[in-house]
């Protein structure tokens, strides 16, 4: 069995697929030879079958390739049993693609706080810290849902004031309630106790301006902040926003889930420091729109203390709707 991964140079993934696949390969009566190609541009992507870094070739055919997916040297990201993302596929997918038996006993999922360079991609960790970073108590939830209805309908925050009659249904107040959303990263408060953010919307003007198809004008924290918006208010959205390195004007359509960009090279850094902290401060900064991946590589090279990998628009906006698509489907 040949087996061949397509990377970019230095991809953090290739490590992670490699060891994956050695645990699905291990103490199987199967001869296989791995290889790797490093291609560093689109035309080699497209000519090798290369849907973004890494791609895994059995025997010549990517087993894991989806209808429509593009050729790309962009981070390639995988989604699991759980419905997460992640770097490379897991043990139990890669056994199942190689034919192979499923195992009695699969891996186990790491925990979310488990997470670290090397091991996945920032792009997996956004989505697993995000995933931490949600209300749990019926007041926290109910509050969260009028803080984010109240930006989709009037493209700003409600009031503490606003919130009082709805944490007074769960016998608490609304800066109680807040107080707890705060601490647990859901939403940001500034020193007046008032909602500044709200995990994608921004009180205050961003770099990425959302214009919803309702009318309403809204500002998204970050690149896939604003690629989650359209998935969790279930509506098309025109989002203006520009390259982080030259400033040039990036435009981005998103209608009925697809997303289109002028320039059509646009990518997107998926990036965060090695700091703990809220999202708006370790990661917000490193999550932006590039007019093309030359430039992306450019502002990575500029700032090397900025773990994270650069994700085509398809992969950017699947991300985004992952993240923030179920915030309102919870149940009050």
């Amino acid at each position: 069995m040949k087996l061949e991964i397509l990377q970019v140079p230095d991809c953090p993934n290739v490590p992670l697929l490699e060891r994956r696949l050695e645990q699905a390969l291990a103490d199987e009566p199967v001869e296989w030879d791995l290889h790797h190609r490093v291609i560093d541009d689109p035309q080699s992507a497209a000519s090798a079958g290369m849907t973004g870094s890494p791609t895994l070739l059995i025997d010549g055919r990517d087993p894991f390739g989806e209808p429509g997916q593009a050729p790309s040297v962009s981070c390639r990201l995988y989604r699991d049993a759980r419905g997460g993302i992640d770097g490379a596929p897991s043990v139990a997918a890669l056994r199942a693609a190689l034919g192979l038996a499923p195992l009695a006993l699969t891996e186990a999922p790491r925990p979310l706080g488990e997470c670290c360079a090397g091991d996945t991609s920032a792009a997996a960790e956004l989505g697993a810290s995000r995933g931490r970073a949600t209300p749990t108590g019926p007041a926290e939830i109910v509050v969260h849902k009028a803080i984010l209805r109240s930006f989709a309908a009037h493209g700003a925050p409600p009031s503490p004031d606003d919130l009082e009659t709805v944490a007074e249904r769960f016998e608490s107040s609304a800066a109680q309630v807040l107080g707890q959303l705060h601490a647990a990263d859901v939403i940001r408060l500034d020193a007046t106790g008032h909602v500044q953010s709200a995990y994608p919307f921004s009180a205050f003007p961003t770099r990425h301006h959302v214009r919803l198809a309702s009318g309403v004008n809204v500002y998204a924290m970050c690149a896939i902040d604003a690629l989650g918006i359209p998935a969790m208010l279930d509506i098309d959205v025109i989002i203006d926003t520009a390259d982080s390195t030259s400033a040039a004007p990036i435009t981005v359509t998103v209608h009925n889930g697809q997303a289109v960009a002028d320039p059509a090279t646009a990518v997107v850094f998926v990036g965060a420091q090695s700091a703990q902290g809220p999202s708006a401060d370790v990661c917000c900064n490193h999550l932006n729109f590039f007019s093309d991946r030359r430039s992306a590589q450019a502002w990575a090279d500029d700032n090397p203390r900025v773990t994270g990998g650069i994700v085509d628009l398809a992969d950017a906006t699947r991300l985004g709707a992952m993240i923030f698509g179920p915030l309102l489907i919870r149940s009050d």
